[in-house]
């Protein structure tokens, strides 16, 4: 899904296989799965599945790392390291806002959707400037639907990203799920730690949408 990290686009051009972005929802792999669009696919929150599983809840993926770790002989670490000096590391983190009151999460995101034509070519301090500014919309390539308003999105030109997303999962109030991503290419830069790779990102999205002016928070209730 859109919000889920790019590692995996890095890997299929790399592969020459084709990736389809959509919103979050497994009814879109769902489509993309019975064309036979797709064949392996998942989001942020761990889910993943095939095209063979129809299974999301995690455990098709832990059996398939068991085959890897079999298979390969080497460590879990070992391979993620293979991975990252092959493809480069992905520093990626998801903030959640939870308990926000729903008119104030309402308000930031109309704050922050009517800012969206002002803020492409914007310099952020820390070498970070913003190439585009959008709000995902999708269009599925199976049935035609088109579903808008799925996150807005910052993509700074040097591949980083932030995207923000309200979520209707939470017990009270609205959550806020605010998606980090920077892409480091260098092996010796390879094990920052993520909050602090992650820092000039942390603090551009609070000061692009204004989460603890309209929150009335003063930090992320969880941090993943």
């Amino acid at each position: 899904s859109m919000p889920t990290s790019r590692a995996a686009d890095k890997v299929a051009a790399a592969l020459g296989i084709p990736c389809h972005e959509t919103p979050t929802g497994w009814k879109f792999f769902g489509n993309l799965l019975d064309a036979g669009q797709a064949t392996l696919c998942g989001e942020e929150s761990y889910g993943t599945g095939s095209s063979h599983v129809r299974e999301k809840d995690g455990l098709w993926a832990v059996l398939f790392w068991l085959n890897l770790l079999a298979a390969s002989g080497s460590s879990v670490e070992d391979l993620v390291r293979a991975h990252w000096a092959r493809f480069g590391r992905h520093y990626y983190s998801r903030h959640d806002w939870e308990g926000i009151p729903t008119e104030r999460a309402d308000a930031l995101m109309a704050v922050l959707r009517a800012s969206l034509p002002a803020l492409a070519g914007r310099d952020c301090g820390d070498g970070l400037r913003i190439a585009s500014a959008d709000d995902f919309a999708y269009t599925d390539p199976v049935d035609g639907s088109v579903s808008t308003r799925q996150g807005v999105r910052l993509l700074f030109a040097d591949g980083s990203r932030i995207v923000f997303r309200l979520s209707g999962t939470g017990t009270e109030g609205a959550t806020l799920r605010v998606y980090l991503e920077r892409y480091e290419a260098d092996p010796a830069r390879h094990d920052q730690p993520v909050q602090q790779a992650l820092g000039a990102l942390i603090r551009i999205a609070d000061e692009v949408a204004g989460i603890r002016r309209h929150s009335g928070m003063a930090a992320a209730t969880v941090v993943t």
